[in-house]
């Protein structure tokens, strides 16, 4: 039974929760960014390129039973390929995802240390008006 409570101590703790919230949406933003290169990045840079599909550079490696147009087609036919198309693709969508992270923690460690500078220039609270009077009173015990 100890087990189940230190597990579930471990499974509700803050940071664990943040952590998988984090990964869910990570997991989320990745499909976005993935879907930005790949519809909206790639077909101008493909144009540009010859109005290939970028995701279509590959090398054959086998022998192949007719002419290939496509890694989809390659695929079908069971052709061993080297996907550097669909291999750019992802170095553009790691970079694109690293960016962001890195914008965001930039933004995250820009409001933090304006936090601390705002705390460290605030003056210090004034005292509770029942501070205020037991500190009178304490005084004017002293003096008698």
């Amino acid at each position: 039974m100890g087990i189940f409570k230190e597990f579930r101590e471990f499974a509700i703790r803050g940071n664990v929760v943040d952590m998988a919230v984090g990964i869910i949406i990570g997991a989320a933003f990745g499909k976005i960014v993935s879907s930005m290169v790949n519809d909206v990045l790639m077909p101008p840079i493909g144009r540009v390129l010859g109005g290939v599909d970028f995701k279509d550079y590959f090398v054959v490696l086998g022998p192949t039973p007719e002419p290939l147009q496509s890694l989809a087609r390659a695929k079908e036919l069971g052709v061993p390929t080297l996907n550097y198309g669909v291999f750019i693709n992802e170095v553009i969508n790691f970079t694109i995802v690293a960016f962001a992270v890195f914008l965001l923690i930039k933004a995250i460690n820009t409001a933090r240390r304006i936090a601390e500078r705002d705390k460290a220039a605030a003056p210090p609270p004034a005292p509770k008006e029942e501070v205020v009077l037991l500190t009178q009173i304490r005084d004017a015990l002293r003096t008698r």
